[in-house]
């Protein structure tokens, strides 16, 4: 049986306790609030963290425009934050979302809408619009 720590008090959160990569980044998944699907994985940075924490508007880092990135700002397919989790060894990100629209770029509603079965990859679901 895997012994299971409890906090005693709060602790206020740091994103700096985190452990970011090379590039200063860390690994964020999105994953829906009401149907558990992963969404898509993103990169954030401590100001990133930062923004989503004080706005509820899910924000990552491009690192092709080297800039941040409001999921949704252009496309109005939102993101809003309903929780936010750090993994155990405080390298990666689960951020709980309400997705409007679609997540992926390609107007999938996951990013992950590919398979490989049988050493063949399968598309999984079409673009929504």
């Amino acid at each position: 049986m895997q012994k299971v720590f409890k906090m005693t008090t709060p602790a206020t959160f740091d994103p700096l306790t985190l452990t970011f990569n090379e590039a200063g980044l860390i690994p964020a998944i999105a994953q829906d609030a009401d149907s558990n699907e992963v969404l898509m994985m993103a990169w954030m940075n401590a100001d990133a963290i930062r923004k989503t924490l004080q706005t509820g508007r899910v924000t990552y880092w491009s690192r092709s425009r080297q800039s941040f990135w409001i999921k949704g700002e252009s496309s109005g397919h939102v993101q809003e934050l309903v929780d936010f989790r750090v993994d155990c060894d405080r390298d990666c990100l689960l951020v709980i979302v309400r997705q409007t629209g679609p997540a992926c770029h390609t107007n999938r509603r996951s990013c992950f809408y590919t398979a490989v079965r049988d050493g063949d990859e399968t598309e999984l679901m079409s673009p929504m619009i």
